[in-house]
């Protein structure tokens, strides 16, 4: 029942547009940038902001926006990120996450990692269908949202840009986070063995391990990167 109330709480539309922007910055953000984002007053905004909060799916802190210290510098602001903790709801009950951490378990002491990989690569080509490969890092960034890994570019000097840009594809989310967590190598290997098809081979875009924490074991980027 706690999943299904934390997911009511997104109903609110300006609950709910709130909630997408904190999660898509990747980074704490004040009561008054979320409110400008949202359109709505900062009082509403702390309000709803804090009912994300109560609810699980935020998590909140303070701190000094202005990055001064001492005197003059201001009181802490409260900043909010969104929360680690998964929200799932199935009804009636379902628990596919104890069956896919099992076949994980089994797969591993099988050593069948090469069969996973060519399973999910069959599948990410399934997925793709009859289109071409992947034709540039904007296309794929809108795969990969569509497929929840909340992606967005990095410059080469490894900043977040702003909208478009940049040269590799990062992403914030793992569709398969829970298992990947106890079974890294062989969920990371059948997430980017499962984004090589969808992305397709050959293409100009390509996908690498590029584990980072908190975030996809697996980046997008243009194909010339660091060819020799």
């Amino acid at each position: 029942m706690e999943d299904i109330d934390a997911i009511a709480v997104l109903q609110d539309p300006v609950r709910r547009r709130l909630y997408e922007y904190v999660a898509a910055q990747g980074r704490e953000v004040g009561r008054n940038e979320a409110a400008e984002a949202a359109g709505v007053a900062r009082t509403l905004a702390a309000h709803h902001l804090d009912r994300l909060t109560e609810a699980g799916l935020l998590e909140s802190g303070s701190r000094r926006l202005t990055g001064r210290s001492g005197p003059g510098a201001g009181r802490p602001a409260k900043v909010y990120t969104r929360a680690r903790t998964e929200h799932s709801v199935s009804l009636p009950a379902r628990d596919y996450r104890t069956a896919a951490e099992l076949l994980a378990e089994a797969a591993e002491e099988a050593g069948i990692d090469a069969g996973l990989c060519a399973a999910a690569r069959r599948r990410g080509e399934a997925l793709r269908g009859s289109a071409a490969p992947c034709r540039d890092l904007d296309e794929a960034r809108r795969l990969l949202a569509a497929r929840g890994y909340e992606p967005y570019p990095e410059d080469p000097d490894g900043e977040a840009t702003a909208g478009r840009g940049g040269t590799v594809v990062r992403m914030r989310n793992c569709p398969f986070h829970a298992v990947a967590e106890r079974f890294p190598p062989l969920v990371c290997g059948m997430n980017l063995a499962l984004l090589e098809g969808l992305l397709g081979a050959g293409g100009p875009v390509r996908a690498r391990m590029d584990p980072r924490p908190g975030e996809c074991c697996v980046v997008v980027e243009d194909s010339k990167n660091n060819e020799d």
